[in-house]
């Protein structure tokens, strides 16, 4: 596809998010929207992923009981407690298949107008909170059926205190959770600050879970080669004029642009582009600014948009000694799926 040599850039977009933007977009992205429980394909050679999908078809089916099910309680009637499915697993095992799948089933089971659910990343889920209010944002999310939070994450104590009570008040009300993450519930924290000083919050929150741990390799990486030598600068930018819709940024200004908005923007700031590139890449050594990029990586990942970059390799951004530390699993998630992203880049396709 041929378009004009003006190639947009990333750093030309100025995105605004509406509160009512945040609530539309509480559903699986695009990368997701035709998965299902049947359509997950459960690695022979590793028992807990075909367990998995029947651990979120049992989840499924007592959320729905649990959100109809009413007990009198003094003359009163009383929406019973939700429950919890948290999905812990390494990278590229489904855990994201199987939690919009979960989505899916549920709507599919009483019909999408009767069951409100919601689908959101642990960062919208917080940027909601901040949003509405907390107390509006529980008022919010209490008659829906069903939460779902993709790579569940606790990388401060406020954002710990605040999860932990908006969950635990949701589900008092009847509603049931599904999450995923890298790190086991009562590990959350681990590593990233004084989680000592959180246990009650970190015990809370586990105590609303059943886990289900999911084994297996990246399955993102099968099959595919190493990470490739990047194109040049000029095979980028002139790769970048012939592709309709694609955006065209140096990495540097691009790592300055994120700086000046919140991660709950960058969907926003990615609408409508069909692929993205990229010149200049270079290792990073300002944790702040990997863990936008990490935050950019994870929607564009979504979003499914390719990527071509040209500098360093994509597998290198991030040092060993961030890799060394509390954001390790981050930066490798980020890291398969950017590796996924050039892969398709390469080959001049989409994610599926």
């Amino acid at each position: 596809m041929h378009g004009s040599s003006d190639v947009a850039h990333l750093v030309d977009r100025q995105p605004s998010v509406t509160p009512e933007r945040l609530i539309a977009q509480l559903i699986p992205p695009p990368t997701f929207a035709e998965v299902g429980f049947d359509s997950y394909r459960p690695d022979p050679a590793e028992p807990s992923q075909a367990a998995a999908v029947q651990a979120c078809r049992r989840f499924c089916e007592q959320a729905l009981q649990r959100r109809a099910g009413k007990k009198k309680l003094f003359g009163k009637r009383a929406v019973l407690p939700g429950v919890g499915v948290y999905l812990d697993g390494g990278f590229g095992v489904g855990k994201t298949h199987l939690l919009a799948s979960s989505y899916y089933a549920v709507g599919e089971a009483v019909g999408e107008a009767e069951s409100k659910r919601a689908f959101a990343t642990f960062g919208e889920l917080t940027q909601l909170a901040g949003v509405f209010g907390f107390v509006e944002c529980i008022d919010l999310l209490s008659d829906y059926a069903l939460v779902c939070i993709d790579e569940f994450e606790l990388d401060d104590p406020g954002n710990t205190t605040l999860i932990s009570r908006l969950l635990s008040a949701l589900v008092e009300r009847g509603v049931s959770v599904a999450a995923t993450s890298n790190t086991l519930p009562e590990q959350l924290g681990e590593g990233r600050f004084a989680a000592q000083d959180f246990l009650r919050e970190i015990h809370t929150l586990a105590a609303m879970f059943t886990t289900v741990r999911i084994e297996g390799p990246d399955y993102r990486h099968r099959g595919l080669p190493p990470a490739p030598e990047p194109p040049s600068d000029a095979e980028v930018a002139d790769r970048a004029a012939r592709v309709d819709g694609a955006t065209l940024d140096d990495f540097d200004g691009l790592c300055a642009h994120l700086a000046t908005m919140h991660p709950s923007r960058y969907l926003t700031l990615i609408e409508g582009v069909s692929e993205i590139y990229i010149t200049g890449v270079h290792p990073i050594d300002d944790q702040n600014v990997a863990l936008r990029l990490v935050s950019l990586t994870d929607r564009l990942y979504d979003a499914g948009i390719p990527v071509v970059a040209s500098g360093a390799k994509l597998d290198t951004i991030f040092s060993d000694e961030m890799l060394a530390g509390g954001f390790r699993k981050k930066y490798l998630r980020a890291t398969s799926r950017l590796l996924a992203l050039t892969a398709a880049g390469q080959a001049g396709r989409t994610i599926t």
